[in-house]
């Protein structure tokens, strides 16, 4: 299986990746929703303890196996975004438990070598019911993605802080720019 069209969006919490992933979705691409997401959801629907506040290293583990199936249903061969994955949840898992990012990942395929960050926005960042950390910790976790993308030698572009159609112009702009250097 090929991943090199498998687009990674990371970075700060808050930061407007969901609002991103929205706007290239409705151009026509693929995106994956945040595997964190979607399992706040299901452990609050039936009152599981594998939330971030609660058990982070059991939510962690828990991103981890989802964002590996992820990857493993999503389209070849065409570009496909993603709302976060196995990286950040790596990178979770060894914040929450010491557990090396060699370790938790392992042999797994890579994502497109550029993966895109949304900085810090503290104009945007909002708090709601699945996310419960301040802006404060959002700086932190951005902080170990970087340096967690730094030491998988993954290129990190810094997504800018411009409306939303401009941002999917620029990461758009960004790809085309890879596929024709490569």
């Amino acid at each position: 299986m090929s991943f090199d069209r498998h687009v990674l969006l990371s970075g700060c919490s808050g930061g407007g990746k969901s609002t991103l992933l929205a706007e290239l979705r409705r151009r026509g691409f693929a995106m994956v929703e945040e595997p964190g997401r979607r399992i706040v959801a299901q452990e609050t629907a039936c009152g599981g303890d594998a939330l971030p506040w609660i058990d982070l290293g059991a939510f962690a583990r828990r991103a981890l196996a989802l964002a590996s199936q992820d990857r493993t249903r999503a389209p070849q061969g065409c570009w496909v975004f993603f709302d976060r994955g196995e990286v950040d949840a790596a990178t979770a898992l060894m914040d929450a438990k010491g557990i090396p990012l060699d370790d938790s990942l392992g042999a797994k395929a890579r994502y497109h070598q550029q993966v895109f960050l949304t900085p810090p926005w503290p104009e945007i960042y909002e708090h709601d019911a699945d996310r419960r950390h301040g802006f404060e910790e959002a700086k932190a976790e951005y902080q170990r993605l970087t340096a967690a993308f730094h030491a998988l030698s993954y290129d990190t572009i810094l997504l800018p802080r411009l409306p939303v159609n401009e941002r999917a112009d620029f990461l758009l702009d960004r790809l085309r720019t890879s596929v024709r250097t490569a």
